[in-house]
């Protein structure tokens, strides 16, 4: 128990970690300041409460779940990430790890808890993977523009190269031939813009 009572005292004024224990009668047996104040929105200390007026109601068994571990295995630490209400009528996300706690005579008291607010990692990691989803579809559009330039457009464009070309050959007038030369010279431009686009994708 007393290193229990040291790393309460260690973390005691942490802005980012909050300590707490659960008694065998799943309530609160001890609730750090910076954990409280969380809730202040129950205008009351948590000690002495139920654990399960901070969870989301699905996450309860997951509680239980990793108490039994913690039971089970007496001195393993072990992970959780819980719901907890934010009195907004919402939730943070919390990432925990709990121990089981023993007296002097090998008896179980209850469950000691470390934890932290995660919401905004997992926030950036929903938008890190939306992003990278959002890259994959855009990199897919692309190849499919470059295909549709280097083939379907170019096709058709040196179909007027080619008869612009012809055309060329042909007797016609100085005025004919100054919109023909203008026609080629446009077509050759627009290859080229196409063939430099088709080379960044």
């Amino acid at each position: 128990m007393d290193r229990f009572i040291e790393t309460n005292k260690l973390l005691k004024n942490s802005s980012f970690f909050y300590t707490i224990a659960i008694g065998m009668d799943s309530k609160y047996s001890y609730v750090s300041d910076n954990y409280n104040k969380n809730f202040d929105f129950i205008k009351d200390s948590l000690l002495g409460k139920l654990f399960s007026i901070t969870l989301h109601p699905d996450d309860i068994s997951i509680c239980a779940e990793v108490a039994m571990k913690c039971f089970q295995s007496p001195g393993g630490l072990f992970p959780a990430t819980l719901r907890k209400h934010n009195g907004l009528g919402g939730f943070v996300i919390t990432q925990w790890e709990m121990q089981a706690m023993f007296d002097e005579q090998n008896q179980p008291v209850g469950i000691f808890c470390i934890g932290y607010n995660i919401t905004e990692y997992v926030k950036s990691r929903s938008d890190l993977v939306d992003a990278k989803a959002e890259i994959v579809t855009k990199d897919g559009k692309l190849t499919e523009i470059g295909l549709l330039q280097s083939h379907v457009i170019r096709k058709p464009l040196a179909n007027i190269m080619g008869l612009a070309n012809i055309l060329s050959t042909m007797e016609m007038d100085t005025n004919l031939k100054n919109i023909n030369q203008m026609m080629i010279n446009s077509a050759n431009e627009l290859d080229k813009v196409i063939v430099d686009i088709s080379n960044m994708i």
